[in-house]
């Protein structure tokens, strides 16, 4: 038996330049199921998204993911990508073992909370402050140099790390820490600056976009202590989940993150195209 894409819409291209295309799957002409293949709005052209494939239930469990998989890459190819990445939810087990055995890496997972009503207290010792204009320079120049590499360390080229840490930027911080809906915040721990938070708040919930313990003071636990200040903030604010997203091969932060008890909500995995 054969399994083919066949396309079922022509070349599709958004407003932020990345591209798609919807393709039956087919099995000697009879569609089985659907795929879906883009360019990745973030990273730019160079890296292709798998953003949906579904095989319906009476040819699942023949390989028929796996060809679908293996032909959208080759689509990916021929747009001109080096890289492939997809993102699966947390409940799709069958798609998370797919993608792994086709030799996806994983980049990056999502996680939450759901919050109670009351903030949590800070540990003994331990203030909270807003960031001044002067340290937000600081640490915006830090934070975005941080971004950069970590992008680059999980396989994009730092020409393109480098291009959407600006676009991101942009898009997010368009005036800086006079941003609506962002709080910059320094913890202090009997005086002493330990690290900083930018929780995001969002329609219906909050997001950390990035929670740093400053190195000397590292292993303290500080950056439990953060987490508690942005869930208090998030409680204040009438948030009633906190989410974030954690880079893979960041184990103290994973570990952190499900003692205090977050959730996985999905993952995304990578793989280059050779």
């Amino acid at each position: 038996m054969t399994t083919t894409l066949r396309p079922t819409e022509p070349l599709q291209r958004a407003a932020d330049g990345s591209r798609s295309r919807r393709y039956q799957v087919c099995v000697n002409s009879r569609p089985v199921g659907a795929v879906h293949v883009g360019t990745s709005p973030g990273l730019g052209a160079s890296v292709a998204r798998i953003l949906g494939l579904s095989i319906e239930e009476p040819d699942r469990r023949r390989g028929r993911g796996t060809v679908a998989a293996l032909a959208a890459e080759e689509v990916a190819r021929g747009w001109g990508c080096g890289q492939i990445e997809a993102a699966v939810p947390v409940d799709a087990t069958a798609g998370l073992r797919l993608f792994e055995a086709l030799g996806y890496v994983h980049r990056n997972r999502g996680m939450g909370k759901h919050l109670g009503a009351t903030p949590p207290a800070l540990p003994a010792g331990s203030v909270a402050r807003p960031m001044s204009p002067a340290e937000f320079e600081d640490w915006h120049a830090h934070e975005s140099e941080h971004y950069v590499r970590a992008w680059v360390e999980r396989g994009v080229p730092e020409s393109v790390a480098r291009a959407k840490a600006r676009r991101d930027q942009e898009q997010v911080l368009p005036r800086g820490i006079d941003t609506g809906n962002m709080l910059f915040s320094v913890l202090e721990h009997e005086g002493t600056r330990v690290g900083t938070l930018w929780l995001a708040l969002q329609q219906d919930k909050a997001y950390v976009f990035d929670v740093e313990s400053d190195a000397a003071h590292r292993g303290r636990g500080h950056g439990r202590a953060l987490m508690l200040l942005a869930e208090a903030q998030a409680v204040a604010a009438g948030k009633g989940v906190l989410e974030l997203n954690v880079f893979a091969g960041n184990v103290p932060a994973e570990r952190l993150y499900e003692s205090l008890g977050y959730r996985t909500t999905g993952y995304v995995l990578y793989k280059p195209l050779l």
